[in-house]
């Protein structure tokens, strides 16, 4: 159970985090006014903003400034809608719902959805260069590569290049984690490293605690999202359900089993949590965090 403290503290943040991104995406009323609707349309009025929380959460541990993780979890935020809009499309997952609302591509046509996956990249990194996020400027520069791989063919985008030639294909649990440390894992770590960088230098040992946390509860995420994708309706998911299977996309279910896909997630909660010992107090919040993505509607 997610406590309430949590929950307003997420809030808060979830509201701070949409109206940073409602001022930062482009009005729907300049040209191309279009794209622009469509761009906000993919972002806004949805999600849990796990990304920007756990930014939040991981910039408590190195005192950072609100404002300056606000914006690295808008940066995040920004690359992962972008993802969700190209994932949708139909040479890809080919879906027609998401986050309770037709895809991009169903509301938009095509061409104006791989528009804006291009462009919501883009202004991911115009954020990041054009607000000073770290007090070194060379620490900043490493944000902006930071966030580059976990985005690119060593990231996301070879995860799903992966996950593409998998389809129709069993595969073992160590080729799932292959392929979900660099299709979900790397985002949600460049998340929790992101935030920490706004803030005070974080030793290599804390900041190995950070990532070994990060890759271990980015991994439950994708556990859970295949729990819940096998075992949830389709308005739980704000998504269609069982879309996996009806595509022989490989799974944790497919794998393991639905019983032993629970229990694994629950095991990589447990790993986390120990991963953070050496923050004790300062880890409340990250803590909270590993509960919401292991126990959301499990």
């Amino acid at each position: 159970m997610v406590s309430a403290d949590f929950q307003s503290w997420a809030a808060a943040r979830q509201s701070r985090i949409e109206a940073t991104l409602q001022n930062l995406l482009p009005a729907p009323g300049i040209a191309p006014q279009r794209l622009h609707a469509a761009m906000r349309y993919a972002v806004l009025g949805g999600g849990k903003r796990v990304r920007p929380l756990l930014a939040f959460a991981s910039g408590e541990l190195s005192g950072a400034d609100s404002e300056r993780v606000t914006l690295a979890g808008a940066a995040v935020e920004l690359i992962h809608a972008y993802s969700l809009v190209h994932d949708d499309l139909p040479c890809m997952d080919d879906d027609v719902l998401r986050r309770g609302k037709p895809t991009c591509h169903v509301e938009y046509g095509e061409a104006t959805a791989l528009l804006v996956g291009d462009a919501l990249q883009s202004l991911a990194f115009q954020v990041l260069g054009e607000y000073r996020l770290a007090s070194d400027p060379n620490d900043q520069l490493h944000m902006v590569k930071l966030l580059a791989s976990a985005s690119g063919s060593r990231g996301m985008a070879g995860g799903q290049a992966i996950d593409l030639d998998s389809i129709g294909r069993r595969l073992s649990v160590p080729e799932l984690e292959l392929m979900h440390i660099h299709k979900t894992g790397a985002l949600i770590r460049a998340s929790a490293l992101l935030g920490a960088r706004c803030g005070d230098e974080l030793g290599q040992t804390e900041l190995d605690a950070l990532d070994t946390f990060a890759k271990l509860i980015g991994l439950a995420y994708q556990v859970v999202d295949d729990v819940l994708d096998a075992d949830a309706p389709t308005a739980t998911l704000g998504k269609t359900a069982g879309k996996d299977a009806d595509r022989n996309k490989p799974t944790y279910v497919s794998a393991l089993g639905l019983a032993e896909s629970k229990s694994f997630a629950q095991q990589l909660r447990e790993d986390a949590l120990k991963a953070l010992d050496p923050f004790e107090d300062r880890a409340l919040r990250l803590r909270q965090i590993a509960d919401f993505i292991v126990l959301r509607e499990f």
